[in-house]
């Protein structure tokens, strides 16, 4: 009777692990393997029901769409924009990371709701409301407009893991530097930054990511003159022509620096100062 009962428990993890990668699996890696394939199908043979793999194989698809103007401008503007709204948001999450953070800041909750405005509403209300100001100043369908506008939307992101970071650090630390005689910027130059440097790689990489996924608000300011990826992508899905192996290809292309960047970001979460700041998130 005790063995019997002991073996379900025993069990029960290892069903909850295979239910999940399971779960993973049909919702990730079957998505992931179905566009890979549409991107490799022959047009000659195509790839029809009820055929559960395409019937042959090519690389035609990627020939033509790199010989397309617009693949090469759209893969420019989301690889030009990314990095620097990057470096944009890590600039201004280092100082409002660390007042809100380390320092007694008076509304502290309020503040905090209100950098995470931009993710509770929806994106279409913040690029309707944004656009229309930016119509007003005339950064629509600019590089600079859709740069700020893209940086107001992940900037949240970036804020919450520097500021969680910044939590995470040891007051001992920077009392210890302090009683060693070390002023405001060697505390800052030789212990904050040394020990956030982490929270501010992953903050950038979710940061990184976010733009080149970014689709609503770039096509709101930014069409038509501003092409990133994603528009693209949808202009292939969303027209009265779908382009499936076309659309295949732009997405193959927009999730190998994706998933690039989220192994460089898996090494950077085992930082000990990194890892306690995000339990706090």
């Amino acid at each position: 009777m005790t063995r019997t009962a002991a073996f379900p428990s025993r069990a029960f993890p290892w069903l909850l692990a295979a239910l999940f990668f399971g779960l993973a699996a049909i919702g990730l890696v079957v998505p992931l393997i179905v566009g890979l394939l549409w991107s490799l199908v022959n047009p000659r043979a195509g790839w029809f029901p009820p055929h559960l793999v395409p019937p042959s194989l090519s690389l035609a698809n990627w020939r033509a769409m790199f010989s397309v103007p617009e693949m090469g401008d759209a893969a420019i503007a989301s690889f030009t924009i990314a990095p620097i709204v990057t470096v944009l948001c890590a600039a201004l999450a280092l100082p409002t990371g660390y007042a809100l953070g380390r320092r007694p800041v008076p509304f502290r909750r309020a503040i905090e709701f209100l950098v995470l405005a931009p993710i509770i509403m929806p994106g279409i209300v913040i690029a309707t409301g944004l656009g229309s100001v930016f119509i007003r100043i005339g950064l629509e369908h600019t590089l600079p407009g859709v740069i700020l506008v893209q940086t107001v939307v992940v900037l949240p992101f970036m804020i919450r893991i520097v500021t969680a970071t910044f939590e995470a650090v040891p007051q001992d630390l920077i009392d210890a530097a302090r009683n060693l005689g070390a002023g405001p910027l060697s505390v800052a130059g030789r212990v904050l930054i040394p020990l956030i440097v982490p929270g501010l790689f992953a903050g950038g990489v979710f940061t990184f990511i976010g733009s080149m996924e970014e689709f609503v608000l770039t096509f709101i300011v930014g069409s038509p003159d501003i092409r990133t990826l994603p528009v693209l992508l949808f202009a292939y899905l969303g027209g009265r022509s779908q382009i499936f192996t076309y659309a295949a290809v732009v997405t193959m292309v927009l999730l190998a620096p994706t998933i690039l960047f989220l192994f460089l970001a898996e090494r950077a979460l085992k930082q000990e100062y990194l890892a306690a700041g995000l339990g706090k998130m």
